[in-house]
């Protein structure tokens, strides 16, 4: 039997307990498992009382079975839903009944991913419902719900539009060379590239925005021992995550805080201090600590102001091609003079002074503002796929100049292709296994 006509079971609550927990069924043998287990299929839709059955007609538990014809349900197959008390015991002797029917376990996000392949969403939309569960901010769990809702995959839709438009406009006029008109000269397809470059920009901006709040940004502190940043780190998580002391070198290890800012999620990374250092132990902190700013999104290059020579960062060495906020601390013991960096904030993390300016200028870096209306949920292939269209049109462009048409139009195909990767009307078999794996199963 094929994956595609296997009937998938699954329980689609969290492991637990609680009070209730929910069995999935989808697939050509839903409707018969269900029957099986309850004795009499439910109304299309309506919540049934129901005793629940093994095979051999043992009493399981009683709850509520709710049955969805296909094509209308979640997953465009027939699905029956079974509510039941939510013991971990009862649900696996729910779920062992329907794999004896005749039903087999779902694999991760296969419920999705079957939605996706009978057209009841985009992938898209697809991956917002994962996003919507994995929400850890009110901010977040609404962009994903804007995702959900369509918003994210009709935008992308409309560049679409307007890709194929000019496509086909570049594609005729070569086709008929005939009607000598020099058509690469005319002005309208360079000012149709612009305008989808520009609107191109304005998503990928919008994208960028959402992934930040669906992902989070890795903030590492880092800086010569003994600055604060343990200190600060507990300022920041508000809690004590890191031990604090006055001994140069007491953080050894990479220290992890996960914290939310106003709706954006921070991973927080304090690391050893940077210096150089004959201990053994130390030499390995500060080789992950190293390891940790190169894949930083922000660094917090923590500076103690009351240290001699405050200003000589020669140990540091600080990445150029990520963005730094110089963070000068202990400013309850003494004010810094001559600070010409613009990205230069003045804290105390014993008294928590500058930590609001600190968050500003964190916000101003990712590009998000206190107004978050509008944003929808995205992911990093999205953002991969929509720098890929812009890389293939600012191309286009180059052979626009050179009137060279048919290299234009197979860049412009290229870019629609790239597009198309984000609803899944274009895509590989490999990267659907890859994104729907990802998912929990029973979703």
């Amino acid at each position: 039997m094929s994956e595609s006509t296997d009937t998938i079971a699954a329980i689609a609550t969290p492991p637990g307990r609680g009070g209730v927990g929910i069995i999935r069924l989808s697939g050509p043998k839903a409707a018969r498992i269900g029957e099986a287990i309850i004795g009499k299929l439910p109304k299309p839709r309506y919540a049934t009382l129901a005793d629940f059955c093994s095979a051999a007609g043992e009493m399981i538990d009683h709850g509520l079975a709710l049955y969805f014809p296909a094509p209308n349900s979640f997953t465009g197959e027939d699905v029956i839903e079974l509510q039941a008390h939510g013991g971990p015991v009862v649900l696996d002797m729910i779920l062992k009944a329907s794999l004896g029917l005749g039903a087999r376990m779902a694999r991760p996000g296969e419920f999705s991913e079957r939605a996706f392949h009978n057209d009841k969403l985009d992938l898209a939309q697809a991956e917002a419902i994962a996003d919507l569960i994995d929400s850890n901010s009110e901010t977040a769990a609404r962009a994903a719900l804007r995702s959900l809702d369509g918003e994210f995959s009709n935008t992308i839709n409309q560049l679409l539009e307007k890709l194929i438009h000019l496509r086909m406009y570049v594609e005729s006029a070569i086709d008929f060379p005939e009607e000598e008109i020099d058509f690469l000269s005319d002005g309208k397809v360079e000012q149709l590239l612009n305008q989808i470059h520009q609107a191109t920009q304005a998503v990928f901006h919008s994208a960028k925005q959402g992934s930040i709040l669906c992902e989070g940004i890795t903030l590492v502190i880092a800086g010569k021992p003994n600055a604060g940043k343990s200190s600060l780190m507990n300022r920041l998580a508000k809690r004590e995550a890191a031990i604090v002391t006055n001994i140069p070198g007491t953080t050894r290890d990479v220290l992890r805080e996960a914290i939310n800012l106003d709706g954006i999620p921070l991973h927080l990374v304090d690391t050893a201090g940077l210096r150089e250092s004959d201990d053994i132990v130390e030499q390995q902190g500060i080789e992950r600590a190293r390891k940790e700013i190169e894949h930083a999104d922000i660094i917090l290059h923590l500076i103690d102001c009351t240290a001699e020579n405050s200003d000589d960062n020669s140990l540091v060495d600080l990445p150029e091609n990520i963005p730094c906020i110089d963070v000068y601390n202990k400013i309850d013991i003494v004010q810094p003079k001559n600070i010409g960096n613009p990205n230069s904030i003045l804290v105390s993390a014993k008294t928590g002074d500058g930590l609001l300016e600190l968050q500003k200028k964190i916000k101003t870096i990712i590009g998000i503002n206190d107004n978050n209306e509008g944003l929808f949920s995205a992911r990093r292939r999205h953002l991969n796929a929509l720098e890929r269209t812009l890389s293939h049109i600012e191309t286009g462009r180059q052979w626009l100049n050179q009137k060279a048409g048919e290299l234009l139009a197979e860049e412009l195909k290229i870019a629609q292709d790239c597009l198309s990767e984000i609803t899944g009307e274009f895509t590989s078999d490999d990267l659907l296994g890859e994104i729907f794996s990802s998912f929990c199963v029973g979703k």
